[in-house]
């Protein structure tokens, strides 16, 4: 039988029902689109906090504008650094079958820049009839799963996080002109941003591993010193544990913790259509646990771009 809960709020009566032992929850009996109440988002923020990942069904209501309005509950908007808006919004559209990119490989969003998105939200509207899934993993257990001399090595690495292998310009599926779309827009503006591995969160002091696919190398290490740790740390971020999967319906909303959290596509639609549109809600610079921030090292335009290495880590 599974559990629900309640929301501590009276004026928010939401039924919450965990997913997974880690990391993941659904809420019900609520609207996003229209006047939520204070307590209501103060809810949500709650529940976000503490599961990490949390999903709606039935948000068929929500459109563009109402996605926006809502995610300005929860902070300050900023549009993706390199992939264009939709016309006139925020918010980043991908289109399976009109050149958006399938972003199947484990990262959290836009970890190129410094000050990385803190919460995204992401909004299904064209769902294929099977396949397509997103799985989310969670980045702090990650961290607290590590035994203690792996979380010492951790608490003293940095690494270097670039946009050069931005998964939109790398794996494009659609016409040879959609590629070469790609290759103007999602890399005209190269980043490369050094990171501590392990970031201690704003306001609650909690550790969380920064990996995931924009990672290029450590500092201080070889390339092939680097892509050996990458897969150790990596492992204990996918371990199935840290996990959660949500089978998307039309109408779905998501949103998850992007500063606790890394997430996966799952590539196995075909040429099926799969339509989702994300906001994001600004960030701020990781601090290392010595108190050091996260710093941007380079900001290139395509003319000056170094060439793209030859062996990126993997995620």
């Amino acid at each position: 039988m599974s559990t629900v809960q309640r929301s501590q709020s009276k004026s928010a009566d939401l039924e919450i029902r965990p997913l997974a032992g880690r990391i993941g929850a659904q809420i019900e009996n609520i609207r996003l689109s229209g006047d939520l109440p204070d307590a209501a988002v103060a809810a949500i923020e709650a529940a976000l906090a503490r599961y990490r990942v949390i999903f709606f069904r039935g948000q068929e209501h929500l459109d563009d504008v109402g996605q926006e309005r809502f995610a300005a509950r929860l902070g300050d908007l900023v549009a993706h650094p390199t992939n264009p808006a939709r016309s006139g919004t925020t918010i980043l559209e991908l289109d399976s079958t009109d050149g958006g990119g399938r972003a199947d490989h484990w990262h959290t969003d836009v970890t190129f820049v410094d000050a990385y998105p803190k919460i995204s939200i992401l909004r299904s509207v064209v769902v294929p009839p099977f396949g397509g899934d997103t799985v989310w993993a969670n980045t702090v257990a990650a961290y607290e799963g590590l035994p203690p001399a792996l979380k010492a090595l951790a608490e003293n690495l940095w690494a270097v996080h670039s946009n050069l292998y931005d998964y939109a310009a790398v794996k494009p599926r659609a016409t040879a002109a959609a590629a070469r779309h790609f290759e103007e827009v999602f890399t005209s503006t190269v980043y490369e941003t050094e990171h501590p591995v392990v970031r201690v969160l704003p306001r609650t002091g909690v550790r969380s591993l920064v990996l995931g696919y924009f990672v290029r190398r450590f500092v201080g290490y070889s390339q092939s010193d680097s892509n050996r740790l990458f897969e150790l740390f990596q492992s204990h971020v996918t371990k199935l544990e840290n996990t959660v999967r949500w089978r998307w319906q039309e109408g779905d909303v998501a949103i998850w913790d992007n500063t606790a959290t890394q997430h996966y596509a799952i590539n196995d639609y075909g040429d099926q259509k799969r339509v989702v549109r994300r906001s994001t809600i600004h960030g701020e610079p990781p601090v290392s646990i010595d108190g050091r921030t996260s710093v941007t090292k380079r900001k290139t335009t395509k003319s000056t771009a170094p060439a793209r290495p030859k062996e990126p880590v993997a995620a």
